[in-house]
């Protein structure tokens, strides 16, 4: 397959990235057709999952509001995507014009991406990165010279741990992560399950398997354990709308069909 112009030579453009799938989703413009032809197959199984997409989404911009409403100026995005209208930064900065945020994505052409997009915005960085190897995260963060961890961090981690197998102790890869935050960090998570999910949910979850990123479904108390001992923010850990509605009024009446459970956290003095 040729590979269009402005790409990193040596992308491999015959199989599907979850990133660009993803964005594909979201209405972004950076996926080539062999995401758009697995997008519309789990579409057609599953076709609630844009607007679960966007649910994410939003869940994820009401997180940062509140965190910013926290005192919280610094972002590490981890499983960033590629950059859309209204992401992380752009709501860190409308509030706090120096907010900073570094994202962090697994996929080169999603990091690629990224860099042209932000180019010439000094308050972001991109590490091309994978979360299962948090120490390589964290250390590239301090380099960038944008994430002071002796401060108060907003760790995001949304709809990301769930692309990382049992078999890869996610557990461990995110104790890491809340060992190097200082007290008053929070931790935004949103993650997928098989809870309240019908048999088409599932089923889609298995073409999962034709990316390189497949999906671990799992429970509420499973997802429940990524916070450690952290304290949970109120209304806890709740399906993506029932997390801080905005406006409250505006909850779907089925919130289970969006097939995934949100929540953040925070580091207080006595946790460790």
């Amino acid at each position: 397959m040729q590979q269009p112009d402005g790409l990193t030579a040596g992308i491999d453009l015959s199989r599907p990235s979850a990133a660009r799938v993803y964005d594909y989703f979201l209405g972004g413009a950076h996926n080539f057709e062999v995401d758009r032809q697995l997008a519309e197959q789990i579409a057609a199984m599953t076709p609630h999952l844009p607007a679960t997409m966007r649910a994410g989404r939003e869940f994820l911009r009401r997180a940062v509001r509140v965190l910013l409403d926290a005192g919280i100026d610094q972002f590490l995005d981890i499983g960033s995507g590629i950059p859309t209208v209204g992401n992380v930064h752009e709501v860190a900065q409308e509030a706090d014009p120096k907010a900073r945020t570094v994202y962090v994505d697994i996929d080169p052409v999603a990091v690629s991406h990224s860099r042209d997009l932000l180019a010439g915005n000094d308050l972001t960085g991109v590490l091309h990165a994978d979360l299962r190897e948090p120490a390589r995260i964290l250390a590239g963060a301090r380099e960038s010279g944008l994430i002071d961890f002796g401060r108060p961090v907003g760790i995001l981690l949304a709809g990301v741990v769930h692309f990382v197998l049992d078999t890869d102790r996610p557990g461990d890869l995110l104790a890491t992560l809340r060992a190097a935050a200082a007290p008053g960090s929070h931790l935004v998570l949103s993650h997928s399950t098989f809870e309240d999910q019908p048999p088409e949910m599932l089923d889609a979850q298995r073409l999962s398997a034709r990316t390189a990123t497949e999906i671990t479904l799992r429970s509420r108390a499973e997802i429940t354990g990524f916070f450690g001992d952290w304290t949970l923010l109120e209304p806890g850990l709740v399906h993506l709308p029932l997390w801080r509605p905005d406006p409250p009024s505006d909850v779907d009446p089925h919130p289970e069909r969006f097939g995934a459970f949100g929540g953040v956290a925070r580091h207080d003095p006595a946790a460790g």
